[in-house]
């Protein structure tokens, strides 16, 4: 058996190796962990690996994940960001910025309706990039808003980072859920604030030059693009506040809920079900192997006693609880910058939530705080979620 605070060193400084040598981050976690416990445990020890990952990757409330993604996937081939964006253009078009206010306003629908960043990100960046310069927006304001409204997708419920966080953390999934969704409210309405101020100290830059206004009969027509996307959100987020469904039994009621709205908007097909089953296919698997390879390091880091062995540590310090947390925050915003969220929260919560738990905080309450640090993460160099916003940034270019 390996000393803890050797173990401690040995894993994550392999795992970060692995992880600059571009490694997955899957297999840099799993991989390098299997390693370790085949050497420095027991080779038979890999067996209780493989259980400890069956069985937690078959929790009931994992199959809520595939459910949200195909959700968001079959939402953005319906199109209904389009619908979206046209119903915003009219709301907002005449304020200086108001493009990107009505960008934001999407992000946060679209947030609470499909429940990762991906979807917003990629569908506002083909719309919303191309609509904004040509109306004489600047290049950092297009792409700021869309990256920040997509952000807001891991906060606002229903969220599959929340669900990761609750079962690692277990801690109640609805809890989060509803703790979340004030917070994510009240980061679009400062994006919102920001842009709007933005927009009238450079309307060079915030599209004042050619603002156009509506009328109210114009606005009136544009509402209906608002229907499907608040009756998807109230009967998505509605059977989980009042406790009426799960939340994987929630993710059903979207996923449906999806396939419906695309029907009645007449862009329902075989090609794009087929699409959107292949990308939830895709993004599940990446999803759960970073789980499994996560699952081997903490199944190893567990027995090595090396959690126990931080968790006293940090208790033995006798420091003030806020700088504890603080201290936490901190690390979880530096990892934010470099690694995959579902990685992060699989490695960081075993640790990090007992201590926050012994010293007399809410769990719902840092899971909060977490989810954010993860946001700002998003937005942060050098993994900017930006990406390139997908095809959209060629007309940058």
């Amino acid at each position: 058996m390996i000393d803890p605070v050797m173990a401690t060193v040995v894993l994550f400084g392999g795992m970060i190796l692995f992880l600059g040598l571009g490694v997955p981050i899957a297999f840099a976690l799993g991989g390098f962990s299997a390693g370790m416990i085949y050497f420095f445990w027991s080779p038979q020890a890999l067996n209780m690996v493989a259980i400890k990952a069956y069985n937690t990757v078959s929790s009931f409330e994992y199959l809520a994940i595939p459910l949200f993604i195909f959700m968001a996937a079959m939402l953005q081939r319906a199109r209904i960001a389009e619908d979206l964006y046209n119903t915003m253009q009219v709301f907002f078009g005449g304020l200086r910025g108001g493009l990107a206010i009505g960008t934001i306003v999407i992000c946060t629908i679209f947030a609470a309706m499909a429940g990762i960043s991906g979807a917003a990100t990629i569908s506002m960046g083909l719309i919303a990039i191309p609509a904004m310069l040509s109306r004489g927006y600047g290049k950092g304001v297009a792409l700021g808003s869309i990256a920040a409204g997509g952000s807001l997708g891991i906060l606002i419920p229903p969220s599959v980072t929340m669900i990761v966080y609750g079962i690692v953390a277990n801690t109640s999934i609805g809890k989060l859920y509803a703790g979340g969704l004030l917070p994510g409210l009240v980061l679009a309405a400062i994006f919102c604030v920001y842009l709007l101020a933005r927009g009238w100290i450079q309307p060079e830059i915030s599209g004042g030059a050619l603002a156009r206004r509506y009328s109210l009969w114009e606005k009136a027509v544009s509402i209906k693009g608002l229907i499907l996307p608040l009756l998807l959100i109230v009967s998505v987020m509605g059977s989980i506040l009042t406790g009426i469904a799960s939340v994987s039994e929630a993710g059903a009621v979207g996923a449906a809920g999806s396939l419906v709205a695309a029907a009645l908007l007449g862009r329902l097909n075989w090609s794009s079900v087929e699409d959107a089953c292949k990308e939830t296919l895709m993004l599940s698997c990446m999803i759960f192997w970073i789980i499994v390879g996560a699952t081997a390091l903490s199944t190893f880091y567990t027995a090595m006693g090396a959690s126990r062995l931080i968790e006293g540590l940090v208790l033995d310090l006798e420091l003030n609880r806020w700088m504890v947390v603080i201290a936490m925050l901190s690390i979880l915003l530096v990892l934010g910058m470099l690694l995959d969220t579902v990685g992060i929260i699989m490695i960081t919560a075993p640790i990090f939530v007992p201590i926050v738990t012994q010293l007399g905080f809410d769990p719902v309450w840092f899971g909060i705080l977490f989810i954010i640090l993860m946001e700002i993460g998003f937005l942060t160099p050098p993994l900017v979620t930006i990406c390139s916003i997908y095809e959209g940034s060629r007309p940058l270019t």
